[in-house]
């Protein structure tokens, strides 16, 4: 078995490659993993700077993985060996108010979180809880399966749940060239949207207009809102203090705006008047649930994803891949994958 390590928080060390003679053993509801394939979200740069309280160390990092189970431990009933499953963020208690009422992104007893609390997805095997994985489709290639929940997902969630996005309404995405926000102009058009993307390179225009936007703004300095022809019902912002203002000034009366990315650690001071004045709500989204993903399947077997994977790297260069993912600019999503041999189902 092979893993990433982080070892230390911050960019002075690099990620370390650690090789075991074996993967763990699952106890209890644990199952164990071959991994396919892992995302390399911006969370996880997050989580090596150390800007959440709860990160131990040292820990693999990863919370975008898929692969097929291949043990589980003695209290596992959800999968059998040989199913192949996707990583949530995190695994759910199933008893609190918010499982029961199916938002299981909210659960407030959650303890296993990837890539933080629990090691991740940048390894050739993982183990963890049973309910830290959701089933994946079997046909969909191992890079669109491991991104599927982070990007899709979460863009899926942020659109119906926190944006309560109806057919014929209109939607902007910032950071729209990124892994989520190519993924919500995507989810965003399936629901009958139509959609403004917001980037700061016009060379992604192109393709963001193969991929569904009908309006293509390039923001150079956090005011695109000016260059807008008609306001927005939904944002889905995917990059936090530099564009939130722009972000609120795009909105119609009533609007709402979804926040999903937060690049940079800078707070944002909100003018609470120009909310009430204008009925305008804020939201976070906190993640795909289950039944989300099951939904997100179905569009893309009506109508598949075009799955933008930037590069597929091996486990090896998970350090500059982060590096890669850091430096920005990139069109979706960077995709680890075990070199060959490694993992135990391929």
């Amino acid at each position: 078995m092979r893993a990433a390590r982080l070892v230390q928080a911050g960019w002075d060390a690099d990620l370390r490659i650690d090789t075991l003679d074996s993967p763990p053993t699952p106890v209890r509801d644990e199952v164990l993993v071959a991994v396919e394939a892992c995302g390399v979200c911006h969370r996880d740069l997050i989580d090596r700077e150390g800007r959440f309280p709860f990160l131990s160390l040292p820990r693999t990092p990863g919370h975008e993985a898929v692969g097929h189970v291949i043990a589980r431990g003695p209290e596992a009933t959800e999968w059998a060996v040989g199913d192949r499953v996707a990583t949530m963020h995190r695994d759910f208690c199933g008893q609190c108010a918010a499982c029961r009422e199916g938002n299981i992104s909210l659960c407030d007893q959650a303890a296993s979180v990837l890539g933080l609390v629990i090691d991740g997805g940048y390894a050739t095997h993982l183990v963890s809880p049973e309910r830290c994985w959701y089933r994946a489709d079997p046909e969909m290639s191992a890079p669109g399966a491991a991104m599927l929940h982070c990007t899709y997902g979460t863009a899926y969630r942020a659109l119906t749940f926190a944006g309560e996005l109806r057919a014929g309404q209109r939607v902007l995405v910032t950071g729209a060239n990124g892994g989520v926000g190519h993924a919500a102009i995507q989810v965003a058009v399936r629901l009958g949207a139509t959609v403004v993307a917001v980037v700061r390179d016009a060379q992604h225009t192109p393709w963001l207009r193969e991929l569904g936007a009908s309006e293509v703004l390039i923001d150079a300095d956090g005011r695109f809102h000016k260059e807008l022809d008609e306001a927005v019902d939904v944002v889905v912002d995917c990059v936090g203090e530099p564009t939130l203002n722009g972000s609120l000034r795009s909105l119609k009366v009533g609007g709402r705006l979804v926040c999903v990315g937060n690049v940079v650690p800078a707070r944002f001071p909100v003018n609470v008047g120009y909310l009430i004045t204008y009925g305008i709500s804020i939201r976070g989204n906190s993640g795909a649930t289950r039944a989300d993903m099951a939904q997100v399947i179905a569009l893309h077997r009506a109508q598949p994803f075009a799955f933008q994977v930037h590069a597929c790297r091996p486990l090896q260069e998970a350090d500059a891949a982060q590096r890669a993912v850091k430096e920005g600019g990139l069109r979706g999503r960077i995709v680890l994958t075990p070199e060959e041999g490694d993992s135990a189902v391929r």
